[in-house]
C-alpha cells in the first residue's frame, strides 16, 4: 500500500482559477473564485476554468469533480475522489491533460441537473490533480490537488435571497501577540454564506485599521459562526470604538461597538493534584477553564489546496 502525503504550499506544480463569469454576477467576488449559480430543474451550464502549470517540469494533470459539505463552519472536502448528487451532475471536458512549464489551457465544465431534481443548495469542487513519487527511498506517493468550489442551489422561480446579520463584536486573545476581535455572524438568508470583510479601530485622534478577516467562515442558512479579525499591530491602551464591515458576496452590513486594550492574556496555573487550569482574567471577573491534555496522533495523506 502506498502512502500519500502533502507537499508544502511552495512546492504547489499547478494552479487553477475562472475564466467564465456570467453577466448577472460580475460584480460578485465570490462568482470571480467560485461557481455560483441557481439553476432550475433541468438546467444546464457551461462554464471554463483554467489550469496553469507553475512548476519547472512537465505535468501530467488529472481532472475530476467531487463531493463537498458545509461543516462546523467550514467548507469541507473528502480526501480522494469521493462523490456526491452535485459531482454527479458535472462533466468534465477532459479527464487530464500533459502541460509543458508555465503553459496553461482552459477546460470546460458543464452542469446538467436532472429534472427531477430536488429544491436546495449542493455543494462539491472541480479538482485538478498531479500525483508524482520523487521519494527516491520508502514508498510514498506525493498528491498536489488544486481546485473550485462549487455552490449550486436548484429550485423554481428566482435566486433564494442572501443576507445575515451581525450580532455582536468581542475582543479575546489572539493565537500570537496580537488580540482578536470577534464577530457572531448569523445567516438570515437561504444561501450559504462566505464570509470577507474588515474592521477600523478609532480612539481620539488615532485611527488603526483596516484589518481583514482571518479566518475562512462558511454559514449555512439558519446557522451562526464566529468570523475573527485580528489586529495585527501594538496599540496604545484604552477603550477603542470598532467599526466592522462584512460581506458575502455583494451584500455587505456593518456593526460598531467598543473595545478595551490590551485583552488579558490567559494563565495556564500549575496544579500538582489534578489537571492543568486555564485561567483569563477580565475585568477584574476571572473565567477558570479546564484544559485535558490527550495524545492524538495525525497523519496527512495529501496536499490539498481548495479556491
Amino acid at each position: 500500500m502506498r502512502e500519500q502525503r502533502q507537499e508544502p504550499a511552495e512546492d504547489a506544480a499547478i494552479s487553477i482559477r475562472m475564466l467564465d463569469i456570467p453577466a448577472s454576477r460580475v460584480q460578485d467576488p465570490r462568482a470571480q473564485v467560485y461557481i455560483v449559480d441557481h439553476l432550475k430543474p433541468g438546467a444546464t451550464i457551461s462554464r471554463r476554468v483554467e489550469v496553469q502549470n507553475t512548476s519547472g517540469e512537465t505535468q501530467k494533470i488529472d481532472f475530476y469533480s467531487g463531493a463537498a459539505s458545509v461543516e462546523n463552519n467550514a467548507f469541507t472536502v473528502p480526501e480522494g475522489r469521493t462523490g456526491n448528487e452535485l459531482s454527479g451532475w458535472i462533466r468534465l471536458e477532459t479527464s487530464g491533460i500533459e502541460l509543458d512549464p508555465g503553459e496553461r489551457r482552459p477546460v470546460e465544465v458543464e452542469i446538467a441537473v436532472p429534472r427531477k431534481a430536488s429544491k436546495g443548495e449542493r455543494y462539491g469542487a472541480i479538482w485538478a490533480q498531479v500525483t508524482s513519487a520523487k521519494e527516491r527511498t520508502g514508498n510514498i506517493t506525493q498528491i498536489h490537488r488544486v481546485g473550485i468550489r462549487v455552490y449550486l442551489d436548484i429550485g423554481p422561480g428566482g435566486e433564494p435571497p442572501t443576507d445575515f446579520r451581525i450580532d455582536g463584536l468581542a475582543a479575546e486573545p489572539g493565537p500570537g501577540e496580537f488580540p482578536v476581535i470577534t464577530a457572531k455572524v448569523t445567516n438570515t438568508g437561504e444561501r450559504a454564506l462566505d464570509m470577507t470583510g474588515t474592521l477600523s479601530l478609532t480612539r481620539a485622534a488615532v485611527q488603526a485599521g483596516p484589518f481583514k478577516v482571518t479566518n475562512g467562515v462558511t454559514i449555512l442558512p439558519g446557522q451562526s459562526g464566529q468570523v475573527q479579525i485580528e489586529v495585527n499591530q501594538a496599540l496604545p491602551a484604552g477603550t477603542w470604538d470598532v467599526h466592522a464591515k462584512l460581506a458575502s458576496g455583494i451584500v455587505e452590513r456593518t456593526a460598531t461597538g467598543k473595545i478595551s486594550l490590551p485583552v488579558a492574556a490567559p494563565m495556564v496555573v500549575a496544579n500538582s493534584a489534578g489537571p492543568n487550569w486555564l485561567v483569563y482574567a477580565v475585568g477584574g471577573i476571572a473565567l477558570s477553564v479546564l484544559v485535558t491534555l490527550a495524545g492524538w496522533y495525525l497523519v496527512r495523506r495529501q496536499r490539498t489546496r481548495l479556491a
